[in-house]
């Protein structure tokens, strides 16, 4: 069968326009990325990101991450001094026994820091910074903060104003205002973590605890040690576990409860089990609704109405995975095998029996693996929404960012949440297995 030549000509023309569109796709999907990506480059201020950055700030905080400081702090209105750790009164070394860096005298005080650096506390308020290469930087308060030699000469390292002056080095610090003169010194690790100072097994090694003589002679060297270690008032150790659980306990009931929910409600949104399409349509737009509203705009709606609280945190949670798990379960239901709900009601079983033992084991691997996925993600949530809520170790991890004081127990936190992530990520692969894999393999 031959083609005429206006036949041919318009098979042409309709490659040609074919072969254009795609070359227009090839080519102009990426030039329009690229310029969004210019845009956003400048929208953005991109630019800019240099000039805020803050390398010294940065360097700081993660410093305090890994290290402690030592506070040798002068009340400038008593003329007190105190030494202590993060400068916590549970960190306060006792009277005669301060750390061999720092020498009290009966007129001065001096302060040996690292790589020659040294700090004089002296009478009239006043103190003196000795930096190995600048030299001496004089401070004192006489109807404001003084500083020699004069502001315009001074380092960056140094802030100076009328009231407060602040020397940041690689060393230590110093600040003097009017109500006190302070300098602090890093040291790596995390100081009092097993024991305050005021703990009789501070400063005693495992060995000597589990086998030496008795320390305190109220209690026995073990129990002793797990009661100050457990209740360390720096550390919050019992505190700590409590969160733990407590966002484990929100994760879990906020997920059970919208699996528990969302089953019942999943028949309904299911073609096969619901044929009335405006009810079916109905359940599956709620569910298009929770589970589009993401659980922090939950938390927040659900704290003004029912207050702060752990509770508050694993409801937000069930909104949402009700949605998730609804539509994942109608899915599972739409796609069982009819034949075996027919071979339960062959043998008389009536509505509820034909569910049971016809659609529920069909779909039993699905629900178990996505609740328990569901589960282990909800773990990480539970921490950011116990921020808001008031619970869990999210609300001691907002507390410490907030204050900017002990990073090191921000990253003490991070760390419980991280080994918590992965406690729960190794469980539901366990119960997963044994669940699934080996209730098909008992079948």
């Amino acid at each position: 069968m031959t083609m005429t030549a206006e036949a041919l000509g318009a098979r042409k023309h309709a490659a040609d326009r074919l072969i254009r569109g795609k070359r227009l796709v090839a080519f102009g999907g990426p030039a329009a990325v690229l310029v969004y990506l210019v845009y956003i480059f400048f929208s953005f201020d991109i630019p800019g990101l240099a000039d805020r950055a803050r390398p010294d700030n940065a360097a700081t905080l993660v410093r305090d991450t890994y290290s402690y400081k030592t506070h040798v702090t002068r009340n400038n209105r008593s003329g007190e001094i105190t030494v202590a750790a993060e400068g916590e009164r549970a960190g306060t070394w006792p009277e005669g026994e301060t750390p061999g860096w720092v020498s009290l005298g009966p007129d001065r005080v001096e302060i040996d820091l690292p790589h020659g650096h040294a700090v004089a506390f002296l009478p009239g308020n006043a103190a003196i910074y000795r930096h190995p290469e600048f030299g001496e930087i004089r401070v004192w308060y006489e109807d404001g903060v003084r500083i020699a030699p004069p502001a315009q000469s001074l380092p960056d390292w140094v802030s100076y104003s009328g009231t407060r002056v602040d020397i940041r080095t690689e060393a230590g610090r110093l600040t003097l205002t009017r109500a006190r003169t302070e300098t602090f010194r890093y040291f790596f690790g995390w100081e009092l973590f097993w024991f305050t100072l005021d703990s009789p097994y501070h400063g005693h090694s495992v060995l000597e605890i589990l086998f030496g003589p008795q320390i305190d002679p109220a209690r026995a060297n073990v129990i002793g040690a797990w009661e100050d270690f457990w209740g360390n008032s720096l550390w919050h150790h019992a505190k700590v576990a409590w969160a733990i659980a407590e966002t484990i306990l929100m994760a879990f009931l906020g997920t059970m409860g919208a699996a528990l929910v969302a089953l019942p409600l999943a028949f309904l949104a299911a073609k096969n089990f619901t044929p009335l399409g405006v009810i079916r349509q109905l359940v599956r737009r709620a569910f298009d609704f929770v589970r589009g509203v993401d659980a922090l705009i939950f938390t927040i709606l659900l704290s003004r109405a029912f207050g702060p609280g752990p509770l508050t945190g694993s409801l937000a949670i069930l909104l949402t995975d009700s949605g998730s798990f609804g539509k994942l379960f109608s899915e599972a239901l739409e796609n069982v095998d009819g034949r075996q709900i027919e071979g339960v009601a062959s043998t008389g079983a009536g509505a509820v029996q034909r569910y049971r033992f016809g659609v529920i084991p069909q779909i039993t691997p699905v629900l178990i693996s996505q609740v328990l996925y569901f589960l282990e993600s909800n773990t990480r949530s539970a921490t950011i929404i116990g921020a808001i809520t008031g619970g869990g170790i999210g609300l001691m991890l907002t507390q410490a960012i907030i204050t900017q004081k002990d990073w090191e127990e921000v990253t003490y936190y991070i760390l419980l949440i991280v080994l918590m992530v992965i406690f729960m990520d190794w469980l539901s692969g366990v119960l997963r297995r044994r669940l699934i894999k080996g209730g098909e393999g008992g079948h």
